[in-house]
């Protein structure tokens, strides 16, 4: 099929040369017809670029190069063509230069293809297709893309293909790789296929459909991809990216000489920075795979300079080998830009927790265990994950450690079927040791000893590093358990396996200075500076000792020596001791103030270096709240204490230091407060330097008492101490002084001040003598010692005063004691005439309760004998007589032998009515039963009404008088009714007028007597003297007062109406009077 022709018109005629594409001649003969013709340029361009396509490049050079001298430009827009064949002839050579490897050759290229691209520049200066080769084309319009996004870049090569269906196969390669970045990898294949059928030696078409066979990872999609690699090879054997691809298929299989081979060669061939990039990679991990780390570095650091921004693998690598030289900072650094590229990604977060987990940063920390937990949500049974994990907790969060622990143990016993190691056990163990379980760590450090020496057979030298380091966790166990022999004995056998072990001197050196032995603390700590004669942690202990012992220049020295090493220049804790011993210095007594001001300079300068290295030394920033109190910033310091608090709660210091301010500005209660939580938090014994500062505290506030027993408390625990001693003698001295100034004071309270007066002058002509300059004035002992003798001198007459007050309390109180005894004794004549005469009454109650139930059983069986005549008599019809059987019962109301006349109101409550009629009764007030027997229905009476003032009407009946006469009753004479017993008062019996009424000659006529059985009425006499037993005991209540029913006063009128204690009323009739039953026998 022919490819097409092209017409060379002849000069000067219509006829035209027609050269067909399949048989083009030779390139000089063309360009000699072309110069004779005079042929216009586009022809020459069109000739050039089929002399191309059939790969004839040196005549597509030499007719390019022709054309630029000899093409014919007299015809409209030459410009356009004469651009076009310079930026042809230029891209030609540009891509020839990518092609050479030698750097002569290929610069020499790039030269011509510049000037090129300069001289199409001068033609038409703004010509889009210049953009690109100039490097701007970045910026032009929307028709000129160099690099766009997948979906843009596809749908230009669409629009090629569907302008020039017949375009080259790399229009297909170009949409493959779209269809790949678009993840529609099938359409991919398709495009790589048919870039394959347009050109077979399509060595892009080839590397394409390779890879997407080899990401397949079937045993045969694999086979076929590296296939396809070969075939690619064989086509263009020096292609960088079909070397770079079977270099990594060569990885894979282990063959790392191949890959080496591979990767340079393909190196070498590229000039393209992300092929080369890929090449280093490959040979960096070839290297890195075979242990030869220094090549791997090199390479991998290459690698990553030349590698895009989303080629993050060679950093993966680098990283790497960062950490394999401790250099944890450009590790992190490396994994970092791994983890931007694939956030979620699981080894890079692993291994960033793990880098992070040890650094200083809190920050980083911090990261760290994100990343790890991360790590643990996204992978559950990761050991080594959750164990990372624990040990980052372990700063911050002992309980999480212990879960995370906890969790890891679990998987190894569960899971993995592996017992747990002893390095977990022993970091368990330490754990619970510092949260003081001591039992369960005790536990943990002795499994751990038993997993070390049972796996010790595998790698005795590890596992017997493990047990040393158990050992010794297990010996300051048994430190805190107060164990101390076990613990001695532990460190003892430590350093008879391993001498050099510096701890467990030191640890042997503070057990003996807790004991009180600092020369042998002294030497166990020499003995560590003889295995390294600059250890810190030596040096500073002994210090500590001399400063224990208030020698403050050799302790000083100690830590200069420490900051004086390179290694231990910014030691915190030696600078910190420094400024200590400075401040200490002004608790001295000195009377040189630029003495004082220089130390306290000194003091404060060191505290802000320590600051400065350590922004957040609690410590340092306590330190320079002292140096300012001590300048007299009260205010400052306060805020400066506040704060640290606030940061921590645990430094005493703090507490203490509050509570100095607190004592300063004054506010003594506070500080009181202050100084005893601080000694409940942190003192579980008595301090004698905090109960000192809270003696002072109480003294300030006048607690003198309080004071005496702090110090005490204080002296108990060191009797020696002379600031003490000092101490106690002042508050004793002012003791005695308010004691014997107090006129009142009593003659043991002054006895007691002047014993105690002497003790303080015995202590103070002691210290005087032999006090501790240092630590107190001696001249100020001194004066208080003459003071005391002052004031015991004048001691006799306080005595005296008060032995002579104590002798007049005396009297006065002996006095006071006989009119109590006398009183006393009055009272208990009182009771017992009282108690005597309520026993008599109530024996006379009982006797006149016993008289009257006989009299009532007399009266019932009388009346009962006279029921029965009455029967009799109806039996026989006879009338009754008038004025009835029981004419001889009469009450005190009636009139002898007078006739009875009809009365309008009854006064007395008489009950006899007129000749002839029927007698009636009153009805009881409750419905009682209170009729005749005989008469069922009679007409109910109205009660007499008690007169107002308490006054009542009393019958009296009389002998000398015929008739009987009424009285009113006196007020006193009701109340001495209420005054007698209570069961005379309530009582129906009057025994004051029956007398007056059994000496009567006349015939009375007597009314019969209503009946009540024995019970109910011994029951209702019981109630009333019960009532009348209450009301005499408790003469005041209202019942007594107002003569309540139950009992009534004995001058009431024995026909009163009165309600018995169960509610119901006597059983006689109104006008009754119940004693006259008893006298008529």
């Amino acid at each position: 099929m022919s490819r097409g022709s092209i017409e060379i018109p002849l000069r000067d005629t219509d006829e035209v040369i027609e050269l067909d594409f399949d048989q083009l001649p030779e390139g000089d003969e063309v360009i000699s017809i072309l110069k004779q013709e005079h042929t216009q340029l586009h022809i020459w361009i069109a000739l050039a670029l089929e002399y191309y396509k059939q790969t004839k490049t040196e005549d597509f050079v030499k007719l390019l190069e022709a054309a630029r001298i000899d093409g014919n430009l007299d015809y409209r827009d030459h410009e356009k063509d004469q651009m076009t064949c310079l930026d042809t002839l230029a891209a030609y050579y540009v891509q020839q230069a990518r092609k050479e490897k030698n750097k002569d050759a290929k610069k020499e290229l790039i030269t011509q293809a510049t000037l090129l691209y300069t001289m199409a520049d001068k033609i038409i200066m703004y010509d889009q297709s210049l953009f690109l080769p100039a490097g701007g084309g970045q910026n032009g319009p929307g028709n000129n893309l160099p690099l766009q996004p997948q979906r843009g870049a596809l749908a230009y090569y669409k629009k090629a293909l569907r302008t020039n269906p017949g375009c080259p196969a790399e229009v297909r390669l170009g949409m493959g790789h779209c269809f790949v970045k678009l993840s529609k990898l099938e359409k991919a294949r398709l495009a790589f296929g048919r870039a394959l059928e347009l050109n077979s030696k399509c060595v892009g078409a080839l590397v394409g459909l390779a890879v997407l066979e080899l990401n397949s990872k079937e045993p045969d999609s694999i086979k076929n991809g590296v296939q396809l690699l070969s075939r690619a090879y064989t086509i263009d054997p020096s292609n960088p990216m079909v070397l770079n691809h079977l270099a990594n298929h060569f990885f894979f299989k282990k063959d790392y000489s191949k890959v080496q081979h591979l990767a340079l060669h393909a190196f070498h061939n590229t000039e393209v920075e992300a092929m080369q990039a890929e090449s280093c990679y490959q040979l960096a991990r070839s290297f890195h795979v075979q242990e030869d780390y220094d090549q791997a570095f090199q390479y991998y650091y290459q690698a990553t300079q030349f590698a895009s921004s989303t080629f993050v693998l060679p950093f993966f690598g680098l990283g790497q080998m960062y950490v394999y030289r401790r250099d944890k900072e450009n590790a992190a650094q490396c994994f970092e830009k791994v983890l931007k590229a694939y956030p979620n990604n699981y080894e890079t977060m692993k291994i960033l927790g793990s880098l992070y987990a040890t650094s200083d940063d809190q920050e980083k920390r911090d990261i760290a265990k994100g990343h790890l937990k991360k790590v643990t949500e996204q992978y559950p049974d990761d050991v080594e994950a959750w164990i990372e994990l624990a040990q980052i907790l372990e700063q911050t969060d002992i309980q999480g450690a212990l879960s995370a622990y906890g969790t890891a143990t679990r998987i190894l016993q569960e899971k993995v079927q592996a017992d747990v190691p002893p390095e977990i056990l022993n970091n368990l163990g330490a754990l619970h040791f510092r949260l003081g379980n001591l039992g369960e760590a005790k536990k943990y450090f002795l499994a751990s000893l038993e997993r070390a020496k049972a796996e010790g057979e595998h790698d005795e030298h590890y596992y017997n590093a493990i047990s040393v380091t158990t050992s010794y966790n297990l010996a300051r166990l048994y430190e805190a358990m107060c164990e101390f022999h076990e613990a001695e004995k532990l460190y003892k056998n430590i350093l008879r396996e391993h001498p050099n072990y510096v701890d467990c001197y030191l640890r042997l050196g503070a057990m003996a200075r807790d004991k009180g032995n600092f020369y042998e603390a002294s030497d166990w700590f020499k003995e560590a500076l003889q295995i390294n004669q600059d250890h810190p942690d030596a040096w500073s202990l002994i210090g500590n000792l001399h400063l224990a012992k208030q020698e403050w220049g050799p302790g000083q020295k100690k830590f200069e020596r420490i900051l004086k090493q390179p290694s231990t220049q910014n030691d915190t804790y030696s600078m910190l001791a420094l400024g200590n011993v400075w401040l200490q210095t002004l608790h001295q007594p000195t009377r040189d103030r630029e003495k004082e001001k220089r130390h306290q300079d000194r003091a404060l300068a060191i505290y802000k270096q320590v600051l400065r290295n350590d922004s957040k030394n609690l410590y340092a920033a306590n330190g320079i709240g002292a140096v300012l109190a001590h300048k007299g910033f009260y205010r400052e310091a306060r805020d400066v204490f506040a704060q640290v608090r606030e940061a921590t709660a645990d430094i005493s210091d703090v507490w203490l230091n509050l509570a100095h301010i607190y004592v300063e500005q004054k506010q003594y209660i506070s500080a009181v407060q202050m100084y005893e939580n601080c000694l409940k938090k942190f003192y579980k014994h008595q301090n004698t330097e905090v109960l000192l500062y809270l003696a002072r505290a109480l003294f300030k506030c006048g607690k003198l008492q309080e004071c005496k027993q702090t110090l005490l408390k204080a002296r108990h625990v060191a009797p020696s101490d002379t600031v003490l001693m000092f101490n106690v003698a002042l508050v004793l001295q002012r003791l005695a002084t308010l004691v014997l100034k107090d006129e009142k004071s009593n003659l043991k309270a002054v006895l007691s001040a002047v014993k105690e007066l002497e003790l303080a002058h015995r202590y103070f002509s002691y210290l005087a003598k032999a006090g501790d300059k240092m630590r107190f004035d001696l001249v100020l002992a001194s004066t208080e010692a003459r003071q005391c003798s002052d004031l015991l001198s004048q001691a006799q007459y306080h005595v005296a005063r008060a032995r002579k007050q104590d002798e007049e309390e005396k009297e006065i109180r002996a006095k006071q004691d006989q009119e109590r005894d006398f009183l006393r004794q009055q009272m208990h004549k009182e009771q017992e005439d009282k108690r005597t005469k309520q026993e008599e009454d109530q024996k006379k109650l009982l006797e006149q309760r016993a008289m009257y139930v006989e009299k009532t059983k007399g009266l019932l069986s009388f009346a009962d004998g006279m029921k029965e005549e009455r029967k009799e008599k109806k039996k026989g019809g006879g009338r009754r007589k008038k004025g009835g059987d029981f004419d001889e019962f009469v009450n005190d109301g009636s009139d002898e032998d007078l006739p009875v006349r009809r009365r309008k109101k009854r006064k007395g409550g008489s009950g006899s009515e007129e000749e002839g009629r029927k007698k009636r009764r009153r009805p009881n007030k409750g419905g009682d039963e209170g009729s005749d027997d005989e008469e069922g229905g009679s007409r109910p009476k109205k009660q007499r009404k008690p007169r107002a003032g308490g006054k009542k009407i009393q019958r009296v009946s009389s002998d000398n008088e015929g008739g009987h006469k009424k009285r009113i009753a006196s007020d006193s004479e009701s109340d001495g009714g209420r005054n007698r017993s209570g069961s005379e008062a309530g009582s129906p019996l009057r025994s004051g007028n029956s007398g007056s009424d059994s000496g009567s000659d006349r015939p009375v006529k007597r009314k019969r007597v209503q009946q009540q059985s024995d019970s109910e009425q011994s029951d209702n006499e019981s109630k009333r003297s019960q009532s009348g037993s209450e009301n005499e005991s408790r003469p005041g209540s209202p019942a007594a007062a107002s003569g309540s029913e139950a009992g009534s006063p004995a001058g009431s009128p024995a026909g009163s109406p009165r309600r018995s204690d169960n509610g119901s009323e006597p059983g006689g009739s109104a006008n009754e009077a119940s004693n006259h039953g008893s006298d008529s026998d």
